[in-house]
């Protein structure tokens, strides 16, 4: 586990060459080290940024080195800084060989450099934030779309830790009456009767219901899914693809089985990160490296979690359509886009209903949605953005904030779920006190593993060692 008692500093910016670049030092010594790298003798004023000039400090010699920069300079001293204890933040200009510079400058001047993650420990360990909220750090910085940046900072304000809270008060509440009554049975006094306990172990059940109940469409934004587009030959998936992904990745000609393998792209639809799919063309072939293609094809249906199933509006149906309506797995939903929407119809949107009930025309079975659209015109494409967030989260998740997506916090609140259930069995079964406080003792035990009241240190190693170096 890391050591809290040093003084630790690293570059806190993105790798790579900037205007700007930070170098944070944390730790009881963070200022008296970065006085010996600064050329002022002054003291440096809380949470004012000063100019100065920083050096290289020679640890061999007498310390004294030549300037190499012009910062600035910002103290945070402790306990009301990132981590909770003494900060300093320089601000140099973002060389990359310059930034490295001045952290060796750091660490011959007593620092150590710091691990991953281990300022947001640091601030964890301090009470600066729960578990979490530092897990939400992590999850900020990693994001890549709007809806997952604000799904992780409105973990970081304290969204889910409230709610664990509100949950915990309600166990610890229920745990302390039933200990009373049974710590005095000779009084004759319960300090709860049955019907309470059962009345209080329902809210509970609703709360943690509420939080589980949104917690896979949290997964879909924090962990982004997989959309293939599927269909015909020459029926535009290629150019779909290409819109979508905002350039030109596939190539797109009039020649039939141009696409033979997957193309992928991660891409943001509705603030989704979508890895998108561009599959061949199905249909029969006796080209060997086609037919592989398609082949290829059918497996991405079968795996991807939505299909775009693509249709030429300006042809005749076929019967092959229908394969393409229906593919994928039983657990795939499907967004049928109807395209080439510029030129003359060959059929009517009403007409997929005969495709043995295949699809219903209205989209309404829960499962699948039609969007017509020009790929050409690019008419229609905000309609198909849309479908698609909808069908990934639901139409509703577009909207609320965000709720419960790490996979850590909803394995351990179903640990919550069940514990508070053996209660709520027990309490309506009229057994013994005993039984469903040992049940409400572990389902605390769970909710406190979520928030890091209860963390060992292989589970805090493993969730700050994804972090990036600097935070």
């Amino acid at each position: 586990m890391f050591s809290t008692d040093d003084t630790i500093v690293a570059i806190a910016t993105a790798p790579g060459r900037a205007s700007i670049g930070v170098i944070r030092i944390s730790g009881r010594d963070a200022t008296a080290i970065t006085h010996r790298l600064l050329t002022r003798r002054a003291p440096l004023e809380p949470r004012h940024a000063t100019l100065a000039q920083i050096r290289d400090w020679d640890v061999k010699g007498d310390g004294v080195g030549a300037a190499i920069d012009e910062v600035i300079v910002t103290l945070f001293p402790a306990p009301h800084s990132y981590t909770g204890e003494d900060v300093v933040e320089i601000s140099a200009h973002g060389s990359p060989m310059l930034l490295r510079r001045i952290v060796a400058s750091g660490l011959r001047a007593g620092a150590r450099l710091a691990a991953p993650g281990e300022f947001t420990l640091r601030a964890f360990l301090n009470g600066r934030m729960d578990l979490v909220q530092a897990e939400a750090v992590a999850d900020l910085v990693d994001a890549v779309t709007p809806m997952q940046a604000r799904q992780a900072f409105d973990q970081l304000e304290g969204t889910v830790t409230r709610d664990m809270r509100r949950i915990g008060e309600a166990l610890f509440d229920l745990i302390v009456k039933l200990e009373a009554s049974l710590d005095f049975p000779d009084e004759g006094y319960h300090f709860i009767v049955p019907d309470e306990v059962r009345a209080g172990l329902d809210g509970v059940l609703a709360d943690v219901d509420a939080l589980l109940a949104g917690a896979r469409r949290g997964r879909v934004i924090r962990e982004g899914r997989q959309v293939a587009i599927v269909g015909g030959t020459n029926v535009g998936k290629s150019s779909l693809f290409n819109a979508l992904v905002g350039t030109d990745r596939a190539i797109v000609t009039e020649i039939a089985g141009t696409t033979r393998d997957l193309l992928t792209e991660r891409c943001d639809i509705e603030g989704v990160p979508v890895t998108l799919i561009d599959t061949a063309g199905v249909r029969e072939t006796e080209e060997v490296v086609e037919r592989e293609g398609v082949h290829r094809a059918r497996g991405a249906a079968q795996v991807a979690d939505l299909a775009l199933v693509v249709l030429d509006r300006s042809r005749p149906l076929r019967e092959e359509d229908q394969l393409f309506v229906e593919s994928g797995s039983a657990d795939t939903s499907r967004v049928v886009v109807l395209n080439k929407i510029d030129l003359p119809a060959a059929w009517r949107r009403d007409d997929l209903s005969r495709l043995n009930g295949a699809l219903n025309a209205n989209g309404s079975d829960g499962s699948s949605s039609i969007v017509e659209l020009s790929v050409r015109t690019g008419e229609g494409l905000d309609a198909l953005r849309h479908a698609i967030g909808a069908s990934l989260v639901g139409e509703e998740r577009l909207r609320d904030s965000a709720g419960l997506s790490n996979v850590r916090h909803i394995d351990l609140l179903g640990r919550v779920r069940d514990a508070v259930e053996r209660a709520r069995t027990r309490a309506g079964e009229g057994a013994p006190e005993e039984l469903a406080l040992a049940d409400l003792h572990e389902a605390m035990e769970a909710l406190d593993e979520i928030t890091g009241k209860r963390s060992s240190e292989d589970v805090l190693q493993a969730i700050f060692s994804r972090f990036c170096i600097g935070k």
